[in-house]
């Protein structure tokens, strides 16, 4: 299994604590039990912490008219709203939930340039809660198409979620196979579409970054 680069830190810093902890505990204490618990715990611990930095190879299908899921997770809002912070208009918004078992890579929807890159701090709501959208906190990122038209993307942190990533700058032709960021633990999406996309997803459905078509630009 591949660990993606933005978890080395945290992985390497689990295990020290990890390794101390129970070599403090087993020479300390003398209580088998409670010793053997905590090796339990932290074996659980590191488990987690791995699955959630995998690094999954993925062949991205191109395709300029296709908007492909920018995250791994669950469609959890799809409705008309307005998008303030860029657009200034009212758009078709996307929103995946992603669960901490989720992969936590972001990737580009589709392919444009890059116009707009703002990190904007906030508070951390569950990810699931409407408020999220417009009171956490967030990185927005906005993609101009060839025909001119723009979209944009909002990586919104969770109640666990404490660390957004970005790897883009303003000026930079993406395409979809790029990835935009990282989100660590619990957070979600937001994908502001024009209106007259037509959309491939329902609302519930179970979605995969790079690969699942949202819907097709007209």
């Amino acid at each position: 299994m591949r660990f993606h680069p933005a978890g080395f830190g945290i992985i390497r810093n689990t295990i020290i604590s990890l390794i101390v902890l129970n070599f403090i505990c087993w020479y300390f204490l003398s209580i088998p039990e409670i010793n053997s618990l905590i090796s339990l715990a932290s074996l659980v611990i590191m488990i987690l912490i791995l699955q959630f930095f995998r690094y999954p190879k993925r062949f991205v299908v191109l395709n300029e008219k296709h908007v492909l899921a920018p995250a791994d997770g669950k469609i959890c809002v799809i409705e008309e709203a307005e998008e303030n912070e860029f657009l200034n208009k009212k758009c078709l918004k996307v929103s995946i939930f992603m669960s901490p078992l989720n992969v936590h890579i972001n990737w580009i929807p589709i392919h444009g340039k890059v116009v707009y890159c703002k990190h904007k701090p906030g508070e951390f709501y569950a990810a699931f809660k409407d408020k999220s959208a417009k009171e956490n906190e967030h990185f927005t990122t906005a993609i101009e198409l060839a025909d001119g038209r723009q979209i944009v993307v909002k990586q919104v942190a969770g109640a666990v979620a404490r660390r957004i990533l970005n790897f883009l700058n303003t000026g930079e032709e993406v395409t979809q196979d790029v990835e935009m960021g990282f989100i660590r633990f619990g957070s979600r999406v937001d994908l502001y579409l024009p209106l007259d996309t037509k959309l491939n997803i329902r609302l519930g459905e179970k979605v995969t970054g790079s690969q699942t078509i949202i819907g097709e630009i007209s």
